[in-house]
């Protein structure tokens, strides 16, 4: 089956239910060893047990932002190439990545209370993320305010391509500003500066929650679908009985 057998709605919805079995295992699979590596993985010599909520925190953030630029792609695909599933796949990601950044906002608030004193700072990391969940919410609520899907999709893919700027500035804001975050420990140009007992468990949480995302996604866009098929069926039926 090629890609653009898959831009049918109906095709889509067929490989996603024949998919998603396999993808919910992988995702049970890689929770299980991914938690075991993390409850072997020893303290930190400063912050003791604490540091494992990073375990949590760095993969929320980086799915956070994925599932922003994600639908940054989709908003390209609905306003420029008129895909017919981009608009559904940013839909169906927007409730997911504003929950794995909400998850992000709460996890750092409770380690940086043992780190910085505080459960929060106006912080440039911080409240660059702060803003990217609010913007979710934002895309979020102009989904259900606007009753026609293509002006929805529309509305909501500028408003996506807008946020899209907070995505850098997340991303740089330790190095264009002197926060107390810190900077980037993991993909940096010198090399990690994590453990290596520390970084197995955190990469193996990463493909963990990406498993998870991915499955969460796929499960959604289906629902999106049925959504839409039985929203047309009941205006058809609607207007045969006028």
């Amino acid at each position: 089956m090629t890609l653009i057998a898959l831009a049918n709605p109906s095709r889509f919805h067929a490989l996603a239910a024949r998919v998603l079995p396999w993808l919910a295992g992988a995702t049970f699979v890689a929770f299980v060893v991914a938690g075991v590596a993390a409850s072997y993985a020893p303290d930190d010599y400063q912050q003791g047990a604490t540091v494992k909520i990073m375990f949590i925190h760095v993969p929320a953030a980086w799915l956070g932002i994925f599932a922003w630029v994600l639908m940054s792609a989709a908003a390209l695909g609905t306003l420029v190439w008129r895909h017919p599933l981009a608009d559904v796949a940013a839909k169906a990601a927007a409730p997911i990545g504003a929950a794995f950044t909400l998850m992000c906002l709460l996890t750092g608030s409770l380690w940086g209370r043992p780190m910085w004193g505080t459960y929060w700072v106006w912080d440039a990391r911080l409240t660059s993320v702060l803003i990217l969940f609010l913007m979710y919410l934002g895309v979020i609520a102009l989904w259900r305010t606007i009753e026609d899907p293509a002006r929805a999709a529309r509305a909501a893919a500028v408003l996506t391509l807008v946020g899209f700027i907070n995505i850098p500035i997340i991303k740089f804001s330790v190095d264009w500003w002197n926060t107390l975050h810190q900077g980037a420990s993991v993909l940096r140009l010198g090399g990690s500066t994590i453990h290596v007992s520390m970084l197995i468990p955190l990469i193996a949480m990463l493909v963990a929650f990406t498993f998870l995302f991915i499955t969460l996604h796929l499960a959604a866009m289906r629902n999106e679908i049925l959504r839409r098929r039985l929203r047309t069926m009941m205006m058809l039926q609607a207007d045969a009985a006028a």
